[in-house]
């Protein structure tokens, strides 16, 4: 069809109006100030700034200089370098240290395990928020900094409330907040804005599935409360002098932190168990998770050479560069009598148990390898990241926990029916060899993987996207404080209605004892008089 007559020259200038129309759900050019946190918690992080990058918002991120894998990118991202003093926290040695300390405790009875695990949760807690405390203390005592962070008139400040370091610089610059989060102080970060029961949400930490007996739920309600004083008598002191030298009076740190916009939370309730949730919460599980791209040569050469057998892909992380020598030897052995071919990411001193069929590397692209068809398993730490990733392909898992969430992560693909869970703690040769036979023969732990893959894909729209709209979505609309609930300022004995209950109570008394006391006052009264009368 042709152009009406006289029509024609208009259609530039109709096109060109068109492209200047806002589309709704975008926004143009915003400023994010973020502050991540380390280790794998940086390489998720690292997914949604490469997505706003690329929609065009200018980016600044905040790093110690002694951070691990947080470098300088100025391609991607402008860096404001802090300089804390040294501290115990964040280091390999420290990490190290707490795998030692869990194989010793994970071989005692329940009770002392319990005990010993308070005790050890309470010691590294102080230890990482000292660091932690150390880094927000350089940047709120450094004047020119927090000006020049002002003048730059941030829209919002995106960060990983593990640690409270990027909630106060949040406050304190008085910009609207969004998590991208999994954990914060000590257990899921529902427990922190949700209702969370400890009849059927288990708490962090505790190796318990959703339906519980009723041991369990004794069990599951003891480390509930122990959490509550953790957190409050533990973690909260840490921070009580930095809040009150640079915040207003009355300002606290439970408070801070509930008062983030939206909650962009790490999960996906096809793999989690399910729970109460609130307005401001957004599930984005999965979303680093992507098709997967071609390997590298010499990794393809080695992955075709398996031929119908497969590989078995194995990989512990980022925190742990080794294990102790008995295990990593027990592994080894173990993968030596399978006739798959192994890639193993190690770094340590080969084990002298190696077979000719598996082969150590430094780094592999893990997401790349669980999407490879020749893969047959895949064996983990519990890591949320790997666990998805082994969820989005459909590869059955052999999980070795190893610290924090990893033994909740583990029991939920268990539960789940996608993997087999085996104690790092008391691994042998065979042990290992049994799981990882029955995860490769027995069709349901494949079978159970695609399943959760199938139903972790339908979504939608994608947890990627889902992520960067609700971002946006804070930007465009300078926060989102109608999404918050009115449970985030609440002292506690209001949300739990105790105040109610005590009034209740008191009713109830004064019903039964104004009737009572009348009764007894008006008895004497005629009791007395019929004296008199006689």
């Amino acid at each position: 069809m042709g152009v009406p007559a006289g029509k024609g020259a208009s259609l530039p200038v109709f096109y060109a109006f068109l492209i200047l129309i806002p589309i709704p759900g975008g926004v143009g050019g915003g400023k994010i100030l973020v502050f991540p946190e380390d280790g794998s918690h940086w390489v998720n992080m690292q997914v949604i700034l490469r997505e706003l990058h690329g929609r065009g918002h200018a980016l600044t991120v905040v790093r110690s200089v002694q951070s691990w894998y947080i470098t300088e990118n100025p391609a991607l991202y402008a860096s404001v370098n802090v300089d804390p003093p040294p501290s115990e926290g964040f280091s390999a040695e420290m990490f190290a240290g707490l795998l030692r300390r869990s194989l010793q405790v994970q071989r005692m009875s329940s009770a002392r395990h319990f005990l010993e695990q308070q005790r050890d949760v309470a010691h590294t807690l102080r230890l990482i928020h000292a660091a932690v405390l150390q880094i927000i203390s350089a940047i709120l005592e450094d004047s020119a900094l927090t000006a020049r962070l002002r003048q730059e008139r941030f829209d919002l400040l995106l960060t990983d409330p593990a640690f409270p370091a990027g909630v106060l610089l949040a406050s304190y610059l008085d910009l609207p907040l969004v998590y991208n989060v999994r954990w914060i102080n000590t257990g899921d970060a529902h427990m922190a804005i949700a209702p969370s029961p400890p009849s059927f949400v288990p708490v962090y930490n505790s190796f318990l599935p959703a339906r519980m007996t009723l041991w369990q739920r004794v069990q599951n309600a003891v480390r509930y409360a122990a959490s509550v004083l953790l957190e409050r008598y533990v973690l909260v002191p840490v921070y009580d002098e930095l809040i009150a030298r640079h915040f207003p009076p009355g300002a606290d740190l439970l408070s801070m932190q509930r008062r983030a916009d939206i909650w962009l939370m790490r999960v996906d309730f096809v793999y989690d168990f399910p729970r109460p949730t609130m307005p401001n919460v957004v599930y984005i599980g999965g979303f680093q998770c992507r098709p997967p791209r071609p390997l590298p040569d010499e990794l393809e050469a080695f992955v075709q050479s398996s031929g119908e057998h497969g590989i078995i892909v194995m990989s512990l992380g980022v925190l742990i560069a080794t294990l102790p020598k008995d295990i990593t030897e027990a592994i080894a052995e173990a993968f030596a009598q399978l006739p798959q071919k192994v890639l193993w990411r190690y770094i340590g001193e080969r084990p002298s148990t190696l077979g000719n069929n598996t082969l150590l590397v430094d780094w592999l692209p893990q997401n790349d390898l669980l999407g490879h068809p020749k893969t047959r398993a895949f064996v983990a730490h519990g890591g949320n990241n790997g666990m998805y990733e082994a969820i989005y392909h459909g590869v059955p898992v052999v999980a070795l926990p190893l610290l924090f969430d990893q033994f909740d992560n583990s029991l939920r693909l268990q539960v789940r029916g996608g993997a087999r869970v085996v104690s790092t703690a008391t691994l042998t040769a065979a042990v290992f060899k049994d799981a990882l036979e029955d995860v490769m023969e027995d069709p349901s732990y494949r079978e159970a993987m695609r399943r959760l893959s199938r139903l972790h894909r339908d979504q939608l729209v994608s947890p990627l996207d889902t992520a960067t709209f609700w971002i946006e979505y804070v930007m465009r609309n300078k926060g989102a404080a109608h999404l918050r609930p009115e449970s985030w300022d609440m002292p506690w004995y209001v949300y739990h209605s105790v105040d109610v209950v005590l009034l209740l109570l008191a009713l109830a008394c004064l019903t039964v004892a104004v009737p009572v006391v009348t009764c007894r006052a008006l008895c004497r009264a005629v009791f007395k008089k019929k004296r008199k009368v006689e």
